[in-house]
């Protein structure tokens, strides 16, 4: 019998995706939200566009739940309007830590089993 990886404890469908993509965008500093976006188009080769509703969405939400917070900025746009710069706060940074954590095991246990060991076979 193959050898599994132990799998963390899985929340049900783990931290959305956008949210996610977020976190991942902030572990650098602070970053106001249209470079967040370009940067996970960039990261990901633009296979992942966060719109603006889902972007901003997540922010809200993630802001609410206290993983991340807002910081003062004084860059502005090209109108002249304050730009929002978030960070990371302490439990946002462990929440990525772990949700990395999770899916890194998921994808070794992949690697590990028949889904993967199998690639290029009918």
């Amino acid at each position: 019998m193959p050898k599994t990886a132990a799998v963390a404890p899985l929340r049900p469908a783990g931290l959305p995706t956008a949210a996610l993509h977020v976190l991942l965008g902030l572990a650098d500093g602070p970053s106001h939200g249209y470079a967040i976006k370009q940067e996970v188009e960039r990261v990901t080769r633009g296979a992942i566009r966060l719109g603006p509703g889902t972007l901003y969405e997540a922010l809200s939400r993630l802001e609410s739940q206290g993983l991340i917070e807002e910081t003062a900025s004084e860059r502005s746009d090209e109108a002249g309007a304050p730009r929002r710069t978030y960070r990371l706060t302490r439990p946002g940074l462990a929440l990525a830590r772990a949700e990395v954590e999770r899916l890194e095991s998921l994808v070794e246990w992949a690697r590990e089993s028949r889904l993967l060991a199998e690639r290029g076979r009918p």
